[in-house]
């Protein structure tokens, strides 16, 4: 894990610019905060709030990562007040939490703009129940809202804008479907499912901190699409959450809310947070762990009972999250996986016959613009096979065929990506052998996504020296051609797994 997080390739320091500005921002907004004289609890909802403004937001260009930011308060502020009023209301609190839950899910199929705002909803509403919040507090913590996020966006759109001089990313959308076979209606199904679990399991652990369990099932869906990935995430969430525990016994306790080194810390969190987040969910999870811990410290009730109590409810919260995914509306993980790998598949189609077109003469056509599209389609596929190549996994046939098709993808993203360079060699020159090159790839690929026999051999031919391109597309036919035996046999296992599941 280790060398995960401070080893992984950060190209253009993305997540050192990611994770510093997010702890300018924080820090500047709590500043803003106490200022204007907010209590504690303004504080922390405030600092709350410009991090969700700062991590949660993620649309694909900065006008719309703007509109979102502008959206937050417009949305969590009312799911605040609605907090608050029913604090003393337990059955209706309690009902309306899991329908933010499912709300919050749900809005995730209107993609990033909907799942940040869902992940407001829901945070304002675990924030309240964190700081006890009343309807005498609304005022001030409505102010602690609105300031905190308008200070994070004036960080973020204005002093240290990065993202103006970056072409926006190629964002694919999610498979979609109509009533349940949409994954996004299914998981708002689960997880309300889970957070009830949570919810009812974690009150018996304790009236006071059921929250946490809650909490835990909902971060364990985030960014999370079959029972696979979830069940995986879960794991990492105990074992991150087990580590800050251990790390708080040893930092947090002994502080014990010291004001000074409790901000140095809380800062050292928040950019550890932002900084691992897109490499380690376990390293995420430990930062996090450790933040509250100093916050609880900073309140002045942070004790080693209160760690053992988290992690008992975090581990009520990652059972909720598991047994909703394996028993209700269960989507597989295969399911999932294909579905990523067959749209990789189509991509490769694209970029080859843009690569036929513009090697023909065409002006218009540019493969390079499928190029990101095709990096961000194998990353959904990667994190869609991580709980396959995951090293608890025992199926170790399964696990096998998913690392060789893997390295296989990637064999092909880098023909492409060499394809296109070629392409756009002004010197290239047509080639009827380029032709039936790439014809042969467009009908392998045509197979391959409809389950059909590769028509291609692993013996396509060595690529010859004098032309690039040419070397590139008989390097994808060979990639194509070895691709169809692992998709073959995850596709037979798929029927099988049917067939059982009928009988």
């Amino acid at each position: 894990m280790l060398k995960r997080v401070f080893v992984a390739p950060d190209p253009g320091r993305m997540r050192l610019r990611f994770a510093a500005r997010a702890v300018l921002g924080i820090g500047l907004a709590v500043v803003v905060c106490g200022l204007t004289g907010q209590s504690l609890a303004g504080a922390v909802t405030g600092g709350l709030a410009a991090l969700l403004a700062l991590f949660t937001v993620t649309d694909a260009t900065v006008r719309g990562q703007a509109v979102t930011t502008a959206l937050l308060p417009c949305v969590g502020l009312p799911v605040l007040a609605a907090a608050a009023e029913l604090h003393a209301h337990p059955v209706a609190r309690d009902l309306t939490f899991l329908a933010v839950v499912g709300a919050g899910v749900y809005a995730r199929r209107w993609g990033p703009r909907g799942h940040s705002l869902g992940v407001f909803a829901f945070m304002t509403f675990f924030v309240a129940q964190f700081l006890h919040a009343t309807t005498a507090q609304l005022p001030a913590l409505y102010a602690a809202v609105a300031l905190s996020v308008l200070t994070a966006a004036a960080v973020r759109f204005g002093l240290w804008c990065y993202e103006r001089r970056l072409p926006p990313p190629a964002v694919p959308a999610p498979p979609t479907g109509r009533g349940l076979a949409r994954v996004t209606t299914r998981q708002a199904v689960q997880a309300t499912a889970g957070a009830g679990f949570a919810l009812v399991v974690g009150q018996l652990v304790s009236g006071q901190r059921w929250y946490w369990a809650v909490g835990a099932t909902w971060w364990i869906f985030v960014n999370t699409a079959s029972r696979g990935e979830t069940v995986v995430r879960g794991f990492r969430r105990v074992v991150g959450t087990v580590l800050g525990i251990a790390l708080g016994l040893l930092v947090a306790v002994p502080v014990h809310g010291a004001p000074v080194p409790t901000v140095i810390l809380v800062a050292a969190c928040v950019f550890a947070v932002f900084y691992s987040a897109a490499v380690s969910y376990t390293w995420m999870m430990l930062s996090v762990t450790l933040m509250a811990e100093l916050l609880y410290g900073l309140l002045g009730v942070l004790n080693p009972g209160l760690l053992a109590l988290r992690f008992a409810e975090t581990g009520v919260g990652a059972l909720g999250a598991v047994l909703a995914v394996l028993l209700v509306l269960p989507v597989t993980t295969h399911t999932t996986t294909n579905a990523w790998i067959q749209r990789a598949l189509r991509c490769v189609h694209t970029c080859t016959a843009e690569a036929t077109a513009r090697l023909a003469g065409s002006g218009r056509a540019d493969p390079a613009e499928r190029i990101t599209e095709l990096e961000q389609l194998l990353g959904r596929v990667r994190l869609s096979v991580a709980p396959l190549v995951h090293p608890l996994n025992p199926m170790l046939g399964r696990k096998r065929r998913a690392r060789r098709v893997l390295a296989l993808l990637d064999d092909c993203a880098h023909e492409i990506r060499g394809l296109a360079t070629a392409a756009a060699d002004p010197q290239a020159s047509h080639d009827t052998r380029l032709t039936a090159a790439c014809r042969r790839v467009e009908t392998a690929v045509e197979a391959l996504t409809v389950g059909a026999a590769s028509p291609l051999t692993a013996s396509a031919g060595e690529p010859p020296v004098d032309h690039p391109a040419l070397a590139h597309l008989h390097g994808l036919e060979r990639a194509l051609s070895e691709l169809a035996e692992p998709l073959r046999a995850r596709s037979a296992m798929s029927r099988w797994n049917r067939l059982g599941a009928m009988v």
